[in-house]
């Protein structure tokens, strides 16, 4: 290619560049118009982001991948909702946690996180008002569900009103110029839980120690140069760690789920899910009868699962996720039947499904 070539498609992105500056401007116009005409009203509606979100992934014709747009417009829209008022995020701590890699990717990075030193808190500061939102851990695809989050969630009034899915990549961290050989391995549960085969493999009868955050066991492991820490690469930056090993995990496509907290959840967006728990009465068929009501009412249930009920011996609850809006008309039936049978029902929140 020509150097006239090349300047010519360089003054053709300059061009561009206007023009996407003119319009992104525009846009921040309106959303701080719409925040004038909102007055002190909820600004942040998970709905109406994730119905933006797939509505530019649908019409994008490419080049640029479908992820690769919505996660430019999320950065868009962090930045004009930061007009009418910067969201306050907690999140599991300390800094360079996967849970605030997940708070990134949901809010962008127009939002004001602020790392908790553990889940319980990150709950307390929603619920105090001092933070407007949380994320907090609740499944792994590989460690399975996080018992800390769903007794929380009954426990608490917050609303569930939003999830992402956040695809976990492990790192082996050492602080540098360390020795070869760690004499013991810092990390949270979850994560020992998906690196178990290549910690037997690599690190037979290394001393693990459980973690309260993947980023508290990088910071840990930066302090002790006989120790290494299993985290996420965003950790190794933070805290200057070299990567002694990549990619750990046992499941290649090790993904978490975390879930978005606040004291209100959302309105359909035209592609939800429900969040509920319920508890069968002591008697034969009970659960069959719990489940019943979704069948007949034709509502898929995308998960199910049990935990204690700390009331009595082998008394459990059960934590439903199902496909739809509890506005909706057969989710709205199947719950009020579904009501009549449970010894106990809550419903956690109804919340965009997860767009990127």
């Amino acid at each position: 290619m020509s150097d006239d070539q090349l300047k010519q498609h360089r003054n053709a992105i300059d061009a561009i560049d206007d023009q996407i500056l003119k319009l992104v401007n525009a846009r921040a116009e309106h959303a701080h118009a719409i925040g004038a005409v909102k007055g002190g009203a909820v600004v942040y509606r998970p709905e109406r982001e994730a119905q933006v979100l797939r509505r530019v992934k649908d019409n994008n014709p490419g080049p640029l991948a479908g992820e690769t747009v919505a996660r430019l417009f999320r950065e868009i829209m962090s930045a004009c909702l930061a007009l009418e008022k910067p969201l306050s995020v907690a999140f599991l701590g300390p800094q360079g946690s996967f849970t605030q890699a997940a708070a990134l990717k949901h809010f962008g990075h127009a939002a004001l996180t602020q790392p908790c030193a553990s889940i319980d808190e990150a709950f307390r500061q929603v619920e105090a008002g001092s933070m407007d939102y949380g994320v907090v851990p609740v499944e792994n695809s590989t460690g399975g569900a996080v018992g800390t989050t769903l007794d929380l969630l009954l426990a608490s009034p917050l609303k569930v009103c939003g999830e992402v899915d956040l695809r976990v990549h492990q790192f082996l961290l050492r602080k540098p110029g360390a020795a070869d050989k760690p004499a013991k391995v810092y990390s949270h549960a979850q994560s020992f839980a998906q690196c178990h085969e290549w910690l037997n493999q690599n690190l037979p009868g290394v001393e693990r120690l459980v973690a309260a955050s993947n980023s508290e066991a990088a910071r840990l492991a930066a302090l002790d140069g006989s120790a290494a820490a299993i985290a996420g690469e965003i950790a190794a930056e933070y805290y200057g760690l070299d990567k002694v090993a990549e990619n750990i995990e046992d499941q290649p496509n090790n993904t978490t789920r975390f879930l978005v907290i606040g004291s209100h959840d959302a309105t359909p967006s035209g592609k939800d899910k429900t969040s509920l728990v319920v508890s069968a009465k002591n008697r034969p068929g009970a659960m069959f009868d719990l489940l019943a009501p979704l069948a007949d009412n034709q509502v898929s249930m995308t998960k199910l699962e049990s935990r204690p009920s700390r009331t009595g011996l082998w008394e459990y609850l059960f934590f439903v996720d199902i496909e739809g809006h509890r506005e909706d008309a057969k989710v709205a039936q199947a719950l009020a039947a579904l009501s009549e049978r449970a010894a106990f029902l809550k419903v956690l929140g109804s919340y965009p499904v997860a767009v990127l």
